[in-house]
């Protein structure tokens, strides 16, 4: 289904975040540190449409470097979810954003590596100046809402190290992996409908640590 990129595509993105009931997070009893990560939604490249924003980590970075990774990072003390993405969705790509701006949350994600990631969906807007802080961004996409909305982008295989299933994200040739791929999975779901739930998706060994 085609989202334009509109007030009404923002209207029915908010009603539909609102109808999902997140599942309720283990935070309390597992020991990860918490984080947040935005889907940043703004006017797709072509077509009028929408899409959310996704980065290619800086090569230098400590951790995960040069891995698909959608704005954000480890919470501030103090700081809410929604704080701590749009925060870090500021110190990425130069977007300022209001916690009205905030559409909804998506489940906890738990990773191999010890963090808690909640997805926070924001609306940023046409208007935005995305400007990518070089020292943690190597690249910055736009992935229209109707190619994650498509049945042929996501699959699933089995790897000896685990009893779970790897999720991959097929985009613009690459395979892009869990928690990334997690992450969008369920929100194509959200976007659906579907109260899907993506925290045994396994991610590759290669991001364990």
């Amino acid at each position: 289904m085609a989202r334009s990129f509109d007030d009404t595509t923002r209207r029915k993105i908010a009603e539909l975040c609102a109808a999902f009931t997140r599942a309720p997070s283990a935070e309390a009893t597992s020991g990860l540190k918490r984080a947040a990560v935005a889907f940043a939604l703004t006017e797709a490249e072509t077509g009028g449409g929408t899409a959310f924003l996704l980065t290619r980590r800086a090569a230098t970075l400590r951790s995960h470097a040069a891995q698909w990774a959608l704005p954000g990072g480890r919470c501030d003390d103090g700081e809410t979810q929604a704080q701590a993405a749009l925060r870090e969705l500021h110190e990425e790509l130069g977007v300022a954003l209001r916690e009205t701006d905030v559409l909804g949350l998506l489940d906890d994600y738990p990773t191999r590596s010890g963090y808690l990631i909640t997805p926070v969906v924001v609306w940023v807007g046409a208007v935005a100046d995305i400007v990518p802080n070089p020292a943690e961004v190597a690249s910055v996409h736009r992935v229209a809402l109707d190619d994650i909305e498509r049945t042929d982008v996501f699959s699933f295989a089995m790897i000896p190290e685990s009893t779970r299933r790897v999720i991959r994200f097929h985009h613009a040739g690459q395979h892009i992996h869990a928690p990334t791929a997690a992450l969008i999975y369920q929100f194509a779901e959200v976007l659906a409908g579907r109260d899907t739930r993506v925290a045994e998706l396994e991610q590759p060994v290669f991001a364990w640590r």
